[in-house]
């Protein structure tokens, strides 16, 4: 592949979250054979095909702690050090691809030197994301923690805005992503989807036994916060009487007023409150089910790795989930009790159906591996040159 990508992500690559979403794109590009000049804020993850790292938040070879400037700082100077070298360098790429709130100047200096900028998107649209966790914040009586990454900041809004009308193109990882630029009035043109992914040999599938478990087996993976919807969760999970014989793990940190209103829920026989879990595919492994009813998310990874782990998606029509209902999978609109606990009872109730679902999500789940994400990503950088290269020349004409 003679394709050339400045990759800008002003986080640390590597890490839980979008630095290992950003570490599999980047190692997945340069394994298909591009060129890749790497922007990072750290590189905690040596990615070996790539030869030319720059780690902005290093200083005479010392790491600069986060905190120490504050992620606006960072992101800002980070993008400073990308848009500076964009603007002089003989060596142009052919791709810009970028991050939220450290791209601004970088997808500048792409425009004024004719360079294609692709502009990653892992959450929806960030108005969107506001407004929907702003209101079940406030449905539930709790106020939106300023430390949240969803509590507003007309800031962050206005240059993650800025950034969005500067992209040449919004990478959105899910259709459900993409809807919310397209109601925001985004031309079609502008919006591509790829999608995320799982690492195989991380997440795969165990044996089961012919007959099966008569317990149904439910896992709950993520912050337990109201965006997740882990209130939803456990709802249905009670008032479906699959509780009665099941077992619900729940995985991950909660916010502290969130804990206090789930209250007696969390304490009901069948529900295993385990906290941070570090080794998540090996409990996808030994459950059923994952179930994640958000009520906003990019592309969830947990989904992908979930679905390799022979674990069937049980999921709101807002985790940006690669399935379909009832074929892999059983989707429910987000915030739908009722829909959700009736899904959990047919579940529960009927094994023919949890063999079907699992079985027709592992014939599909091969091609959600990040190797196939990464082909997918290089398909929309050459769509993106195509289209460019056809532009200009009916200019010429």
């Amino acid at each position: 592949m003679d394709l050339h990508v400045l990759y800008s992500f002003p986080h640390r690559l590597g890490t839980p979250g979008i630095g290992t979403t950003a570490w599999h794109e980047v190692s997945g590009l340069a394994a298909l054979g591009a060129r890749v000049t790497l922007f990072c804020g750290t590189c905690d993850r040596p990615v070996p095909q790539v030869r030319q790292v720059i780690e902005t938040m290093k200083l005479a070879g010392l790491r600069i702690p986060y905190r120490v400037l504050g992620n606006d700082r960072v992101f800002r100077a980070h993008d400073a050090k990308v848009a500076t070298f964009l603007a002089r360098t003989r060596d142009l790429p052919d791709v810009v691809h970028g991050w939220p709130l450290g791209a601004l100047q970088t997808l500048g200096a792409a425009r004024q030197r004719g360079v294609i900028s692709v502009l990653e998107r892992p959450n929806t649209h960030t108005a969107f994301a506001y407004d929907v966790v702003q209101k079940e914040f406030e449905k539930l009586g709790m106020r939106v923690p300023p430390s949240n990454t969803h509590a507003f900041n007309a800031k962050r809004l206005a240059r993650e805005e800025a950034e969005y009308n500067l992209a040449d193109y919004l990478a959105c990882p899910s259709e459900f992503v993409a809807q919310t630029f397209r109601d925001r009035g985004f031309a079609e043109s502008k919006i591509v989807v790829h999608r995320y992914g799982y690492d195989p040999s991380v997440c795969f599938p165990c044996e089961r036994a012919a007959e099966g478990n008569p317990k149904l087996r439910i896992a709950f993976v993520g912050t337990c916060e109201p965006r997740k919807g882990l209130h939803y969760a456990l709802d249905a999970w009670i008032s479906s009487g699959a509780a009665a014989q099941g077992e619900f793990y729940i995985c991950g940190k909660f916010v502290p007023e969130y804990r206090e209103f789930l209250g007696t829920r969390l304490e009901h026989p069948s529900v295993r409150v385990l906290g941070f879990v570090s080794d998540v595919p090996a409990l996808l492994r030994r459950c059923d089910v994952l179930m994640l009813p958000s009520i906003e998310e990019g592309s969830a990874l947990v989904t992908y790795e979930a679905r390799a782990c022979g674990c069937v998606l049980l999921v709101s029509d807002a985790t940006g989930a690669r399935c379909k209902h009832d074929h892999d999978a059983l989707i429910h609109r987000a915030g739908d009790v009722a829909t959700l606990a009736g899904h959990l009872k047919a579940l529960a109730a009927q094994p023919g159906l949890l063999a079907r679902l699992r079985a027709n999500s592992l014939d599909g789940v091969a091609e959600l591996s990040w190797d196939s994400a990464a082909d997918r990503l290089r398909q929309v950088y050459e769509a993106a040159i195509s289209a460019s290269s056809h532009r200009a020349t009916g200019a010429r004409r």
